[in-house]
Protein backbone atom coordinates (compact mmCIF):
# COMPACT_ATOMS: atom_id res chain seq x y z
CA UNK A 1 0.00 0.00 0.00
CA UNK A 2 2.82 2.39 0.87
CA UNK A 3 4.47 1.72 -2.52
CA UNK A 4 1.14 2.34 -4.27
CA UNK A 5 0.70 5.70 -2.50
CA UNK A 6 4.27 6.67 -3.40
CA UNK A 7 3.69 5.87 -7.10
CA UNK A 8 0.34 7.66 -7.00
CA UNK A 9 2.05 10.70 -5.42
CA UNK A 10 4.70 10.79 -8.17
CA UNK A 11 2.02 10.66 -10.87
CA UNK A 12 0.02 13.39 -9.12
CA UNK A 13 3.12 15.58 -8.91
CA UNK A 14 3.83 15.05 -12.61
CA UNK A 15 0.22 15.91 -13.48
CA UNK A 16 0.33 19.10 -11.42
CA UNK A 17 3.67 20.14 -12.98
CA UNK A 18 2.26 19.67 -16.49
CA UNK A 19 -0.23 22.47 -15.78
CA UNK A 20 2.52 24.94 -14.82
CA UNK A 21 2.60 28.36 -16.39
CA UNK A 22 4.46 28.32 -19.68
CA UNK A 23 4.88 31.70 -21.32
CA UNK A 24 4.27 31.72 -25.06
CA UNK A 25 6.43 34.14 -27.04
CA UNK A 26 5.12 35.16 -30.44
CA UNK A 27 4.40 38.03 -32.74
CA UNK A 28 2.13 38.13 -35.76
CA UNK A 29 2.51 40.44 -38.73
CA UNK A 30 -0.04 40.97 -41.47
CA UNK A 31 1.25 42.40 -44.76
CA UNK A 32 -1.20 43.83 -47.29
CA UNK A 33 -0.36 45.20 -50.72
CA UNK A 34 -2.32 48.34 -51.59
CA UNK A 35 -2.19 48.52 -55.37
CA UNK A 36 -3.55 52.06 -55.67
CA UNK A 37 -0.70 53.55 -53.62
CA UNK A 38 1.88 50.85 -54.52
CA UNK A 39 2.46 50.30 -50.80
CA UNK A 40 3.05 47.32 -48.55
CA UNK A 41 1.27 47.94 -45.23
CA UNK A 42 2.45 46.05 -42.15
CA UNK A 43 0.50 45.47 -38.94
CA UNK A 44 2.40 43.68 -36.17
CA UNK A 45 0.86 42.43 -32.95
CA UNK A 46 3.14 41.74 -29.96
CA UNK A 47 2.67 41.04 -26.29
CA UNK A 48 2.90 44.31 -24.34
CA UNK A 49 5.05 42.99 -21.50
CA UNK A 50 7.40 41.18 -23.90
CA UNK A 51 8.16 44.26 -26.04
CA UNK A 52 8.35 46.37 -22.88
CA UNK A 53 10.95 43.97 -21.44
CA UNK A 54 12.92 43.94 -24.71
CA UNK A 55 13.15 47.74 -25.05
CA UNK A 56 13.31 48.30 -21.28
CA UNK A 57 10.64 50.98 -21.08
CA UNK A 58 7.17 51.08 -19.54
CA UNK A 59 4.41 51.05 -22.19
CA UNK A 60 2.56 53.81 -20.29
CA UNK A 61 5.37 56.35 -20.71
CA UNK A 62 5.61 59.03 -23.37
CA UNK A 63 8.79 57.60 -24.92
CA UNK A 64 7.37 54.12 -25.51
CA UNK A 65 6.25 54.70 -29.11
CA UNK A 66 9.60 56.21 -30.11
CA UNK A 67 11.45 53.21 -28.62
CA UNK A 68 9.10 50.76 -30.38
CA UNK A 69 9.79 52.57 -33.66
CA UNK A 70 13.54 52.31 -33.12
CA UNK A 71 13.25 48.66 -32.15
CA UNK A 72 11.16 47.66 -35.18
CA UNK A 73 13.44 49.58 -37.55
CA UNK A 74 16.47 47.71 -36.24
CA UNK A 75 14.80 44.26 -36.14
CA UNK A 76 12.78 44.07 -39.36
CA UNK A 77 14.28 44.32 -42.87
CA UNK A 78 12.44 44.09 -46.17
CA UNK A 79 13.73 43.28 -49.66
CA UNK A 80 11.46 43.40 -52.69
CA UNK A 81 12.87 41.72 -55.81
CA UNK A 82 16.29 41.77 -54.16
CA UNK A 83 16.21 45.51 -53.36
CA UNK A 84 16.17 46.79 -49.79
CA UNK A 85 13.10 48.86 -48.94
CA UNK A 86 12.85 51.60 -46.35
CA UNK A 87 10.19 50.98 -43.74
CA UNK A 88 8.23 53.97 -42.54
CA UNK A 89 6.80 53.72 -39.03
CA UNK A 90 3.22 55.02 -39.05
CA UNK A 91 2.22 54.45 -35.43
CA UNK A 92 1.56 52.07 -32.58
CA UNK A 93 -1.24 51.39 -30.15
CA UNK A 94 -1.17 49.71 -26.75
CA UNK A 95 -4.34 47.74 -26.17
CA UNK A 96 -4.12 45.88 -22.87
CA UNK A 97 -1.90 42.83 -23.31
CA UNK A 98 -1.16 43.64 -26.97
CA UNK A 99 0.83 46.28 -28.78
CA UNK A 100 -0.09 46.96 -32.40
CA UNK A 101 2.68 48.45 -34.55
CA UNK A 102 2.04 49.92 -38.00
CA UNK A 103 4.63 50.55 -40.70
CA UNK A 104 4.79 50.57 -44.49
CA UNK A 105 7.05 50.46 -47.54
CA UNK A 106 6.17 52.57 -50.56
CA UNK A 107 7.17 52.43 -54.21
CA UNK A 108 6.37 48.75 -54.65
CA UNK A 109 5.10 48.35 -58.21
CA UNK A 110 5.45 44.59 -58.63
CA UNK A 111 6.65 41.72 -56.45
CA UNK A 112 8.30 38.60 -57.77
CA UNK A 113 10.25 37.87 -54.56
CA UNK A 114 9.79 39.16 -51.04
CA UNK A 115 12.55 38.59 -48.51
CA UNK A 116 12.18 39.50 -44.85
CA UNK A 117 14.60 39.45 -41.95
CA UNK A 118 12.55 39.42 -38.74
CA UNK A 119 14.43 39.32 -35.43
CA UNK A 120 11.68 40.93 -33.35
CA UNK A 121 12.05 39.69 -29.75
CA UNK A 122 14.37 36.83 -30.82
CA UNK A 123 17.25 38.30 -28.81
CA UNK A 124 15.17 38.68 -25.67
CA UNK A 125 13.28 35.37 -25.78
CA UNK A 126 14.98 32.21 -27.10
CA UNK A 127 11.63 30.50 -27.79
CA UNK A 128 10.16 33.49 -29.66
CA UNK A 129 8.21 32.62 -32.81
CA UNK A 130 7.29 35.28 -35.38
CA UNK A 131 4.64 34.70 -38.02
CA UNK A 132 4.20 36.89 -41.11
CA UNK A 133 1.13 36.54 -43.37
CA UNK A 134 1.36 38.25 -46.77
CA UNK A 135 -1.52 39.14 -49.08
CA UNK A 136 -0.47 40.18 -52.60
CA UNK A 137 -2.87 40.40 -55.55
CA UNK A 138 -5.05 37.53 -54.37
CA UNK A 139 -2.12 35.34 -53.27
CA UNK A 140 -1.50 34.42 -49.63
CA UNK A 141 1.94 33.42 -48.31
CA UNK A 142 3.14 32.69 -44.77
CA UNK A 143 6.61 33.04 -43.29
CA UNK A 144 7.86 31.72 -39.94
CA UNK A 145 10.81 33.14 -38.02
CA UNK A 146 12.65 31.88 -34.96
CA UNK A 147 16.21 31.68 -33.67
CA UNK A 148 18.33 30.11 -36.38
CA UNK A 149 15.77 31.05 -39.05
CA UNK A 150 15.68 34.83 -39.01
CA UNK A 151 15.44 35.29 -42.81
CA UNK A 152 12.73 33.95 -45.10
CA UNK A 153 11.86 34.50 -48.76
CA UNK A 154 8.74 33.82 -50.84
CA UNK A 155 8.04 34.09 -54.57
CA UNK A 156 4.88 35.29 -56.26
Amino acid sequence: MKKFLHILGVFALMAIMSFGVADFYSSMTKVDYVEGSKTLKFTTKMNTSHISDAIKINPNTAGFEAEVKKYVNSNFDLYVNGNAKVLTFTGSQVNGESVWVYFEAGGVTDISTLKIKNTILLGAFPKQFNLVNIAYKGNQKTMNFQRGKEVNEVSF
